[in-house]
C-alpha cells in the first residue's frame, strides 16, 4: 500500500521507490538524547567509612598545629624524700634545708650513713619509728649536706658524700639507733645491699666496723648510771670497812673478859 493504494505495477513501484529516496534525502536524522540513570543511594556502611576517614583526616590536621600538653613530671615528694629526692626544688627552701641540718648536726653526738636506694615510703616510717628517742633520720643532698658541714667538727664527712646517702642524727643513743638499722635490713632482706657506709664522732671518720664497734660502747646515760652505782656503792664499802675492824675488836674483848671470870 502506498498513499493508501494498492501497487499493482512495476512502474508505479519505481515512482514508490523514488519518492521513498526523495523523502529520506530531504528528512535530517534525529538526536537522540541520553538521559543517565539516577545514581545509586549510598551504603550507610560507605557512608560511616567514608565520615570516619573525613574525621581522622581533621583530627591529624588539627593535631599537627597544636602541642602537645606537658607531661607531668614524678617527684618523689614522700616523708623519706621531703621533695624532690631529699632537696628543695627553690632557694628558699634549699637555705631552710641547710639550717635545720646545721641545727641537727649542732645538738647530734654522731652521725651515721647509710644507702638511701631501693627503701619504700612504708619501709622509712618503720625504721623511723623504730628509732629511739633524740635520733632523727633525714636524706639530704649532698650538695645541701656538703653546705651545712662548712665550717663544723663534720667537715671530714664530705669524703662520704658519694650517691644518695641517708643520714641519722644521733644526740645520745648510738647503740640503740644501730641496733634499729640492723633489724631493719634483716627484715626487709637489705643486709647485703645496705650495711652502714660509715660515720663520724667529735670530727673522726669511721667505717661501717668502726660504727659498730662504737655502737657497742655503753652510752652517755649508762655510763652516768653506772658511775652512780659505783657512787653509791663506796659508802656501804666503806661502813663494811669500818665495821669489821670494831667488831673483831669487841669480839676480842668478848673473849678476854670470859677467860678472866673463869679464873
Amino acid at each position: 500500500f502506498v498513499g493508501g493504494s494498492v501497487v499493482d505495477n512495476k512502474q508505479s513501484l519505481i515512482h514508490c521507490v523514488e519518492l521513498v529516496r526523495s523523502l529520506l534525502s530531504t528528512t535530517q536524522p534525529r538526536r537522540l538524547h541520553f538521559i543517565p540513570p539516577p545514581p545509586p543511594t549510598p551504603h550507610p556502611i560507605n557512608l560511616t567509612m567514608k565520615q570516619s576517614f573525613l574525621l581522622l583526616g581533621l583530627v591529624a590536621t588539627a593535631s599537627a598545629f597544636t602541642s602537645p600538653a606537658p607531661r607531668p613530671v614524678a617527684t618523689s615528694n614522700t616523708a623519706l624524700f621531703g621533695g624532690a629526692r631529699g632537696g628543695a626544688t627553690t632557694l628558699e627552701g634549699k637555705k631552710a634545708r641547710v639550717a635545720t641540718v646545721k641545727e641537727l648536726l649542732d645538738k647530734s653526738e654522731m652521725v651515721i650513713t647509710v644507702p638511701a636506694g631501693g627503701i619504700t615510703v612504708s619501709q622509712a616510717q618503720s625504721l623511723r619509728r623504730s628509732l629511739p628517742q633524740g635520733t632523727t633520720m633525714m636524706v639530704v643532698k649532698n650538695k645541701l649536706m656538703s653546705r651545712a658541714i662548712e665550717g663544723t667538727t663534720y667537715e671530714p664527712v664530705g669524703d662520704m658524700l658519694k650517691g644518695a646517702n641517708m643520714w641519722f642524727f644521733i644526740e645520745e643513743d648510738i647503740g640503740g639507733t644501730v641496733k634499729s638499722w640492723n633489724s631493719f635490713v634483716k627484715d626487709s632482706g637489705k643486709r647485703e645491699t645496705h650495711t652502714i657506709l660509715g660515720g663520724n664522732i667529735e670530727g673522726t671518720n669511721y667505717d661501717s666496723k668502726g660504727v659498730e664497734a662504737i655502737s657497742k660502747l655503753p652510752s652517755k646515760l649508762e655510763l652516768i648510771a653506772q658511775i652512780a652505782g659505783s657512787i653509791n656503792a663506796v659508802p656501804t664499802k666503806l661502813a663494811r670497812v669500818v665495821k669489821a675492824p670494831g667488831m673483831k675488836v669487841a669480839r676480842a674483848i668478848k673473849l678476854a673478859g670470859e677467860e678472866v671470870n673463869k679464873e
